[in-house]
């Protein structure tokens, strides 16, 4: 699951890498193209910026343009600003630890479901979801169902053109 901010800076991020004239999109451009409110958006788009994935423009003519190439931007990368991978510290079962030396009956397997999860999005790039390629598997095993969850998540149609 991605938390909310995640969700609108990858709505975001998709917005900006559909504008290729190259011109900057002030905040509230990108806030209406997504369906964010406005005000956390402009915050989540300096995140960005400040972890280097947009630059900023101040002024009549700034805005946010992507910093880094489309087909070289993870997804990994993005929610990663907001949604830190860190380590399963309690069971799934229960409410005491669970590591390596002392795993419980579902440790091996939501340890895998995570790896893929967290596979899926460091092999998928923001062109990737503009193009429309189909996602290849970490493994053979992999469940998509994660990724194919976010997809169906984001708007259909992200094209500025009726919000200018």
């Amino acid at each position: 699951m991605l938390s909310s901010t995640s969700d609108y800076a990858l709505r975001a991020i998709l917005v900006l890498a559909q504008a290729t004239d190259g011109r900057p999109l002030r905040a509230d451009q990108v806030a209406r193209a997504t369906g964010s409110p406005a005000n956390y958006l402009a915050k989540t788009l300096n995140a960005l910026a400040k972890a280097g994935l947009v630059d900023s423009t101040r002024g009549p003519f700034g805005g946010f343009v992507l910093a880094i190439p489309a087909a070289e931007l993870s997804l990994a990368r993005i929610i990663d600003c907001f949604d830190e991978p860190r380590p399963q510290t309690r069971c799934l079962l229960g409410s005491t630890p669970c590591d390596l030396r002392r795993p419980c009956t579902a440790h091996q397997r939501w340890t895998a479901i995570n790896n893929a999860r967290r596979a899926a999005l460091a092999d998928t790039t923001v062109a990737d979801l503009l193009g429309g390629s189909p996602a290849s598997p970490a493994s053979p095993d992999a469940d998509r169902a994660p990724l194919g969850a976010a997809r169906r998540a984001l708007p259909t149609d992200l094209s500025l053109s009726s919000h200018q």
